[in-house]
């Protein structure tokens, strides 16, 4: 079976030598097989115990005695005679049917949570940078360091649930309680941290190392470790103002519809010059069929953010001469009488079969009765068919195998409940479906946008709220499938951490579990037109796409049986969730590759690269906890601390201070810089549109210059170092000569798909 005569047959697996009897048995047994091989000539074979090192050194012998070249193969080129083999092992099977797909599901809460963490800890760390950044004396210093430590324990509980039983959800129950906890934790200790961190940068506290309360809180709160969040409602009485401050964590000015929910309709948005800001207040909906709404109201409005900056807006009641929010116009589908009509919102009744939303990009439509989206038409004249089915399996897996007994049976029923809530912001179409059981297990939000060219203004919404609960849904897998008209070949790209994209192709000869594949924040389609359709995630879930035009997406898991894989268990505690995607339909400007011809990878678009990062590193929105009189004076309140946005095509992965317990004391011992920034130049499709319809004003063809990077910010003693900070030699990094040294003039050149990272320190500009 193999091309040589060196093997490598690894010993043992998670559950062996747990004791040190049990290793010396083994290790005993084994070496007096071994003594009997490599006694007996006439078996031709030595054994040995070994490393990897020991096993690559033996191959590399005998490669070099012996030429395995086989003519016209592409070699490895780093041993002559060995293939290369490119892209991933995906999808895994261990024997006959089995595989390994269910895993990229199961567990979808705490999937989700991950990533929540991932990027509050981003956040957090890129306001201690700036912190500490514009401190002059040590006393400026107190409030950073008193939180360095929950930092720490935020990155490390981050990291503990990167273990291949944590993130994939094969942990046992009250492991997984475990890792739920310490997430939970270390998300309030951030979010404490951060609106103490925000007053400081925008100048509301000087006496920046105080120990009282902090001002603000976070706009959304957690109750514990495994409900979902929770939107904080601000509650502006007559003639006060409540502010809400926004801080955007990407590299580029955020123009975007953001939302917060009020507990009464009648009030105002201004920004931060108290200028009024057109807005629409809709009721807030919830998955309760006896009650829809919740009593309180959202408020939409289009927010601009400066590029890793801070934005404060006011909700004002009683402010002259400002209009009131505008409230949505309400139309219901429902065989119940309970949606009565709330104030302030005019409503009607839904006539037709079909419904349809629209914004200045798009038309949706939808099927009245089933609630269930049907076509979309573009506003320069394409028409998409998106038929969108929620269906379940019935399957005998477990926390790793998915093994569905044959095809996902649609669940949804015709005569559920449908709300359209129509403003000028935002239009929705909320759905609770008819299903044959008495509580569905999911209802669903469709929303467009008219934030007036944003990003936001070319995707569609879908919001999908799971609750797999009870024994009736008991080995059964929820799915939503998208039926377009993209004749994709059953070939579909899904990423790699969000790095690249994989090219993954549905095959008749596996079984339909060996189809699907693992999709961490992004899968499309792309047509021989070169039309794609795109899904954007919040967080990690598996897709397939199982016929031609098909993309399905699997929501949650509930399986009775363990699968034998280690677990010793099932997968029955399912949480109440929500999982949000972003979908796009985009044509090509250019010719573009046939994906069935090319089995190389494609690369999202630049629109869709943006899409995917205001998905997954959201706004973080925080709230006065006391309002304000209207007649108090408050001064314009933003932070704004570069010089200019980034490149569209660049993303810092972070901005930190990597040992914030030390800071103080590193700068006196080792004379090392304190700061990291690191940069990543993402690929992109230029087959589709450049400038990604949005306020893209650059992309990183040119270099950048770090010393020009910050406004009221000097950068000192800049150089390049690996990622993992250790080596700063950059002939051994690979950087050239060229941006290898920054301490000359600042500039780095990053070529595509390249991350990079650099030390420096950062001083207030005299």
């Amino acid at each position: 079976m193999y091309r040589t005569n060196t093997l490598l047959v690894p010993l043992g697996d998670d559950f062996r030598y747990v004791t040190a009897e049990e290793a010396e048995a083994q290790f005993r047994n084994y070496q007096m097989i071994f003594d009997y091989i490599n006694s007996t000539p006439s078996l031709n074979a030595e054994a040995k115990f070994g490393t990897l090192d020991d096993y690559f050194q033996t191959l590399r012998e005998e490669a070099d005695r012996i030429n395995y070249s086989v003519p016209r193969e592409i070699g490895s080129g780093q041993i002559s005679g060995f293939p290369s083999l490119s892209g991933d092992f995906f999808t895994y099977a261990d024997r006959q049917k089995d595989y390994w797909s269910g895993y990229y599901v199961s567990r979808p809460f705490f999937k989700a949570v991950d990533r929540v963490l991932e990027q509050t800890l981003r956040a957090s760390e890129m306001l201690m940078a700036f912190l500490l950044g514009h401190c002059q004396r040590p006393q400026c210093e107190k409030l950073p360091m008193r939180y360095a430590y929950k930092l720490t324990a935020a990155r490390r509980n981050l990291a503990l649930f990167q273990h291949h039983d944590g993130v994939t959800g094969t942990a046992k129950d009250h492991v997984v309680l475990d890792y739920g906890t310490r997430m939970h934790t270390s998300l309030q200790d951030l979010q404490i941290f951060m609106s103490k961190a925000i007053e400081v940068l925008l100048g509301i506290r000087q006496e920046k190392y105080d120990q009282t309360p902090a001002l603000f809180d976070p706009e959304q709160v957690r109750s514990k470790y495994d409900a979902l969040p929770m939107h904080r409602a601000i509650s502006a009485r007559e003639g006060t103002v409540q502010s809400v401050v926004l801080f955007n964590s990407l590299e580029q000015t955020r123009e975007e519809v953001v939302m917060v929910v009020v507990s009464r309709p009648d009030v105002s948005v201004l920004d931060s010059n108290w200028t009024c800001v057109q807005s629409q207040v809709s009721p807030e909906l919830q998955h309760d069929e006896s009650k829809i709404f919740t009593g309180r109201h959202r408020i939409h409005w289009k927010a601009s953010i400066p590029a890793m900056g801070l934005q404060t807006y006011y909700i004002a009641n009683g402010f002259a001469g400002c209009e009131k929010a505008k409230p949505a116009k309400l139309k219901f589908f429902s065989k119940l009488s309970s949606i009565l009509c709330l104030a302030p919102y005019a409503c009607s009744k839904v006539e037709g079969d079909t419904v349809e939303i629209v914004n200045r990009h798009q038309v949706l439509t939808f099927d009245v009765k089933h609630g269930l989206l049907q076509k979309v038409i573009h506003k320069n004249g394409l028409q998409n068919v998106v038929v969108e089915e929620i269906a379940l399996y019935s399957s005998s897996g477990g926390a790793y195998l998915f093994l569905p007994d044959g095809d996902a049976q649609p669940i949804i029923k015709s005569g559920g409940n449908l709300v359209i809530s129509e403003g000028p912001v935002m239009q929705e179409v909320y759905s609770y479906p008819k299903t044959s059981w008495e509580k569905t297990p999911v209802s669903h939000s469709t929303r467009i946008y008219n934030g007036g060219n944003t990003v936001q203004d070319f995707l569609i919404e879908k919001e999908y709220h799971v609750e797999l609960l009870g024994k009736d849904f008991n080995d059964r897998e929820l799915i939503v499938r998208y039926k377009t008209d993209t004749n994709n070949k059953r070939i579909f790209y899904s990423d790699l951490n969000g790095f690249q994209m994989s090219r993954r192709e549905t095959y008749d000869k596996i079984p339909l579990q060996g189809n699907y594949y693992p999709m961490p924040s992004l899968a499309f389609m792309q047509g021989s037109n070169g039309q794609r359709f795109s899904v954007h995630s919040r967080q990690a879930l598996g897709a397939a796409s199982l016929k031609e035009g098909w993309l399905e997406i699997m929501l949650d898991r509930r399986l009775v049986r363990d699968d034998g894989r280690g677990l010793g268990q099932g997968v029955m505690d399912n949480r109440v969730m929500n999982v949000v995607f972003h979908i796009m339909m985009e044509s090509n400007i250019s010719s573009t590759s046939d994906p069935v011809s090319n089995p190389l990878p494609l690369s999202p678009s630049l629109l869709s690269h943006r899409v995917n990062a205001q998905l997954n590193y959201p706004l973080h929105a925080f709230i006065a906890k006391k309002p304000q009189e209207i007649s108090a004076p408050t001064h314009s309140r933003s932070f704004s601390p570069l010089a200019a946005p980034l490149p569209c095509d660049l993303h810092i992965v972070s901005f930190k201070v990597p040992r914030p317990s030390k800071y103080s004391q590193q700068q006196q011992q080792l004379g090392d810089p304190r700061l990291v920034l690191m940069l990543h130049r993402r690929n992109w499709d230029s087959s589709y549109c450049k400038k990604a319809r949005s306020q893209c004003t650059a992309v990183a063809d040119e270099s950048v210059n770090l010393f020009n990077m910050f406004k009221d910010l000097t950068v000192l003693n800049a150089r390049a170092t690996s990622l993992n900070l250790l080596h700063d030699d950059t002939e051994m990094l690979g950087y050239t000569e060229q941006f290898g040294d920054v301490a000359q003039d600042g500039r780095v050149i990053i070529p595509p798909m390249e991350i990079q990272a650099y030390k420096f320190e950062l001083r207030p500009r005299q």
